[in-house]
């Protein structure tokens, strides 16, 4: 699993190199939705990946954000986020993220993910920590929530999660220092990763959003779950990610705003 990383961390940066070339250039946008945009980078990026990866681990399946398809998780899955945070991309923001995840025996057992334009790279392997740049990382310490710092992030289907996010963010905003949305679950869950947020939370998601970023969280003492205490999967309708002294703190505030909806 070690070279695995290592081959499949050179070809997630060789990914981020096309991401930093092409920010530089106007981009051509396309609708996938009415909040929801594709750029021609995240189709090159996740070609790249899917072609590199291929040849890493022969015989191994895809679960990709822009061809996904009717694809599910097989034996050996890659799971891929070419661009997580295209509307940013989009917009020239800098919170941009490639996602990276390695589905074996029902589990995730390697994440990778790329802050292309922050210079940053997260890392983990199943049972042997996690790390930013090489450097070992760890979840927050915070064990108050008037000392914590909360992440969030909107679903593109705003107009079904809109009343429980308008409550959930009181909830949050009165009890916490603050709350932060950058506009990337990856790039949100690196950081609860290494401790620059106490806690992430939204609702939504898809398994190429969430599947690197839950290993690292956890392989950096974090815990990971659905609203409620719930164990979390791929498919969950929902995400929190904490470190242990918030996690449960955090989780009270989030039922509060569901049952308030």
């Amino acid at each position: 699993m070690k070279s695995i990383l290592e081959n499949a961390t050179r070809t997630v940066l060789a990914a981020g190199e096309i991401i930093r070339e092409n920010s530089r250039k106007p981009r051509q946008i396309k609708h996938k939705g009415r909040i929801d945009l594709v750029t021609e980078t995240d189709l090159a990026v996740e070609e790249f990946l899917k072609a590199q990866l291929s040849e890493i681990l022969p015989g191994s399946t895809f679960l990709a954000e822009e061809t996904s398809g009717n694809a599910t998780l097989g034996n050996l899955t890659w799971i891929i986020d070419p661009l997580d945070g295209t509307t940013n991309f989009a917009h020239g923001l800098p919170f941009v993220a490639t996602s990276v995840a390695l589905w074996q025996d029902d589990r995730v057992v390697l994440g990778i993910i790329n802050l292309p334009l922050m210079g940053e790279i997260f890392t983990a392997v199943r049972g042997g920590g996690a790390y930013m740049n090489g450097d070992a990382i760890h979840v927050s310490e915070c064990d108050a929530l008037e000392d914590s710092l909360v992440a969030t992030g909107f679903p593109y289907a705003i107009e079904e999660h809109v009343d429980f996010i308008t409550a959930a963010l009181r909830n949050v905003l009165l009890c916490t220092q603050g709350v932060r949305r950058p506009g990337a679950a990856a790039f949100d869950l690196a950081y609860v990763a290494c401790g620059r947020y106490d806690a992430f939370y939204e609702n939504s998601l898809k398994p190429w959003d969430t599947a690197a970023g839950w290993l690292l969280v956890e392989e950096a003492g974090g815990q990971v779950s659905s609203y409620g205490g719930q164990a979390f999967n791929l498919y969950a309708p929902n995400i929190l990610a904490a470190g242990p002294g918030i996690h449960e703190q955090v989780d009270s505030l989030l039922i509060a705003a569901l049952k308030s909806t």
